[in-house]
């Protein structure tokens, strides 16, 4: 998509974890070519479009005036 890809951190279930590199594994071949970062980008392309349409009446969530820190989800 012309996008450049940076890289990211972040910690999940080790459960959801195998569960998606077993997927990209069975789907890496021909018809599908998946791969971990695709299906991770395709997942969260849909979670954003959901809580766009949920919380934000389908527009963009406003941009963010600093970097997430890690800890515990800011309160609103």
């Amino acid at each position: 998509d012309g996008n450049p890809k940076v890289r990211a951190t972040i910690y999940l279930p080790l459960d959801v974890l195998n569960e998606a590199r077993d997927a990209a594994v069975h789907l890496a071949g021909y018809p599908a070519r998946l791969t971990l970062t695709q299906l991770a980008e395709n997942a969260l392309r849909a979670e954003l479009r959901r809580l766009k349409a949920l919380y934000n009446n389908g527009q963009d969530f406003p941009r963010r005036d600093e970097e997430l820190r890690g800890g515990r989800p800011i309160a609103a």
